[in-house]
């Protein structure tokens, strides 16, 4: 049927754009705009006709689908958690696969039939589920970084909060301040000088890409006049949208990572 032929045509506008995309985020950790100009309209047109023409009940789904990958997109930049590329990304992702495309067959059997019928939340969550493993890599390596000598971990952050501690352990690892101004890294601790000249560290819960270059120069300059221990904290800064296409790849072929495994466990 021309409609099934409209569903391959829309997955591969997706993993196309996408696959450039990530090749992009991991090789400059950006993706130009033009990427997302180009695939937007495309996207919208593939998807618009369609519907209209084969399945006119979709559309009130396909408004809904994109108006909340939208919120959810721009609520995730504005806190933080999510660079313009990546909500960029998802809001194109809504445009050309809003739901879950028939001509892959039905995967509700197994996933969670409202994550599918609002497509782009599947691939959200499963990005997600899988960028968050990294915490594992990041376990791993503080904890082999304290078993080389017994060194503390948070020498000079010993006034940081339990809570402050257990993200950067999860999340980050240490590093020479000087490498800082070469990887794609981002610090996860910042320096202040109190009221009687003493330079202060402190952990930082979600680095913001506006203030990381001015933190980077001060841990840099700071480690160099001897004020501060030569190794800080620091994320690394992970390219989410190699995370959200492999997510991506997963929902097509399988469904929802998180309701599969929900019932794994509750099985």
């Amino acid at each position: 049927m021309l409609s099934e032929l409209f569903d391959v045509a829309r997955i591969a506008v997706c993993l196309v754009f996408f696959f450039y995309a990530s090749w992009s985020d991991w090789k400059k950790r950006e993706v130009s705009n033009k990427v997302w100009l180009v695939m937007a309209p495309v996207a919208s047109a593939l998807t618009a006709v369609q519907f209209i023409v084969y399945s006119p009940y979709l559309l009130e789904l396909f408004a809904i689908s994109f108006g909340i990958t939208a919120v959810l997109s721009v609520a995730l930049f504005y806190v933080g958690a999510f660079g313009g590329a990546d909500a960029k990304a998802l809001m194109c992702l809504a445009l050309a696969l809003p739901v879950y495309p028939n001509v892959l067959g039905e995967v509700f059997s197994f996933s969670a039939s409202f994550m599918m019928i609002i497509f782009p939340l599947t691939v959200f969550t499963n990005g997600v589920l899988l960028a968050a493993l990294t915490v594992v890599y990041s376990a791993l390596r503080n904890c082999f970084w304290k078993a080389q000598g017994g060194r503390n971990l948070f020498a000079g952050l010993e006034k940081e909060s339990v809570g402050r501690k257990v993200m950067a352990f999860l999340t980050g690892y240490k590093v020479q301040a000087s490498s800082l101004e070469k990887g794609h890294m981002y610090p996860l601790e910042d320096v202040t000088v109190n009221e009687n000249g003493e330079t202060v560290r402190h952990l930082l819960v979600l680095p913001k890409d506006e203030q990381a270059e001015d933190i980077v120069k001060k841990l840099v300059q700071a480690s160099k006049d001897g004020k501060i221990a030569a190794e800080v904290w620091v994320t690394p800064g992970l390219p989410l949208l190699i995370f959200i296409t492999v997510g991506l790849i997963i929902a097509l072929v399988f469904g929802n990572l998180v309701w599969i495994l929900l019932r794994l466990i509750l099985a």
